[in-house]
């Protein structure tokens, strides 16, 4: 039996994709305690699964990027946030580490701080992540903007050129990443993209044809499909009461000012002969103006209305958008930053819904936008039937249960020879410490003697 310390990101988008993985390995025999939510021992006891919570430091931060719409701002002001974590996730990780005493360790892969702490103990470990990683790769245009991939001489020109700007963007944040891990004892990273590139063995939840095939990515990364888990939940009784197909309109759990958007597509499906259901998530449903034809609800489990749902119409959450798309449900994105165009690009190139800028956002730019994305039920179909055929929750299982044995499991992302990991020299006492002089100051600065990072010429991809 191993015993497993997992570590999420505040925010139940990023649990819920690896909750069901980490109920198989438990089914198996394994220990699992999850780092996670404040509050999640409802939704996961069921599972197998022992909680402990995140600090209130991590449990209550947002990114709070939500008033940055601008394409790469957005992802900047994010990328910003979770550096700005490492420290509260160093001290929530390791006295967790001191409490359970895992023999192993999962890490989201969007937690920086946490991953720093795992690479250092010389515990087996792995990560995952919920979203579409931002690895560079020739097969693809940089990510961020949510570029249509072309592969004549502008396409190359284009990325190239693009590929050089935003790394200096994304490398902002690189003498602060640098300096813990220096700390730590960890080699200093020449790209902030290099930190996806660390994990030995990094989960994917998502597969093609949704996302691009690359020829070039790290082996240590498995696409296993969608994380399409949600806690059991009963319909609500209006639900059966209305006979007509559903339009879902969803708004973010995590505040993104994205009122607009339901209200806008509300009154676009006024006259649609759908039922208009609203999530409005962080959005206050007191602010929303229902139409006769719809209704607004803070939350309703998603899975419980994608069965009846002609469209979706969504922020472009990674979530919600697989979900839609595995039931075979066309969505039309209205982008409101981070990942979000990437996933829009998506789901446009697939011919599996639409995209209306955000910017030009408008009643009749919208309804003609739930109008393509209606039209392409074909396409969301085939990416349904591609995640059908993703390798999926078992295989995840047998890749962590096969890596953390250090067992050979004839996956790429082996690398062909058996990892080696030192002893951790965690203290065996049961009452973990605070940060004391000698370790970091909680606040991710680089050391005033940090060399200046000099600026890397262009270079071919």
């Amino acid at each position: 039996m191993t015993k497993i310390l997992a570590f999420t990101s505040p925010a139940k988008g990023h649990l819920y994709p690896v909750a069901p993985v980490l109920s198989e390995l438990v089914s198996r025999g394994h220990s699992v305690t999850v780092l996670t939510i404040p509050g999640s021992e409802q939704e996961l006891g069921p599972l197998g699964l022992t909680v402990r919570e995140l600090p209130p430091a991590l449990a209550m931060d947002t990114l709070n990027d939500w008033a940055t719409t601008a394409k790469i701002p957005a992802l900047r002001a994010a990328l910003r946030a979770l550096v700005a974590r490492i420290p509260d996730e160093i001290q929530a990780l390791r006295s967790a580490i001191i409490a359970e005493r895992p023999d192993a360790l999962l890490i989201d892969i969007t937690a920086p701080g946490a991953q720093i702490l795992a690479a250092a103990s010389g515990l087996p470990w792995a990560s995952w992540a919920p979203k579409l990683l931002p690895l560079p790769s020739v097969d693809t245009p940089p990510f961020g903007p949510g570029l249509t991939p072309r592969t004549d001489l502008f396409g190359r020109l284009r990325d190239n050129g693009l590929h050089w700007f935003l790394e200096r963007r994304w490398n902002e944040v690189l003498p602060e990443l640098n300096h813990m891990r220096q700390y730590y004892g960890l080699d200093v990273l020449d790209s902030i993209v290099d930190y996806l590139r660390m994990p030995p063995l990094t989960l994917n939840f998502t597969a093609p044809p949704f996302d691009d095939v690359r020829s070039d990515w790290p082996e240590s990364v498995a696409q296993v499909g969608p994380g399409l888990w949600a806690p059991d939940a009963e319909p609500p009784a209006w639900l059966a009461t209305v006979n007509r197909p559903l339009a879902l309109v969803t708004c973010s759990t995590e505040f993104h000012d994205d009122g607009r958007i339901a209200q806008t597509a509300m009154d676009a499906l006024a006259e649609s002969g759908m039922y208009t259901v609203v999530t409005s998530g962080a959005i206050d449903p007191e602010t929303l103006v229902a139409a006769p034809n719809a209704r607004v609800e803070r939350f309703v489990p998603h899975h419980l209305l994608l069965d009846r749902a002609a469209v979706v119409v969504s922020h472009g959450g990674m979530g919600l958008v697989q979900k839609a798309l595995a039931t075979g449900v066309p969505v039309c994105v209205v982008p409101s930053g981070r990942d979000h165009f990437e996933v829009a690009r998506r789901v446009v190139g697939n011919q599996a819904g639409s995209c209306v800028a955000p910017k030009r956002l408008t009643v009749a730019r919208l309804r003609a936008g739930i109008e393509r994305a209606l039209a392409c039920r074909d396409g969301a179909a085939r990416v349904a039937a591609g995640f059908r055929g993703a390798t999926g929750t078992l295989h995840a299982a047998n890749l962590l249960e096969h890596h953390f044995a250090g067992v050979e499991t004839g996956h790429p992302a082996r690398f062909g020879s058996l990892p080696v990991y030192e002893s951790h020299h965690y203290p065996t006492n049961e009452v973990a410490p605070e940060i004391v002089p000698g370790e970091p100051d909680p606040v991710v600065l680089p050391p005033k003697s940090a060399p200046v990072q000099q600026e890397r010429p262009h270079r071919e991809r």
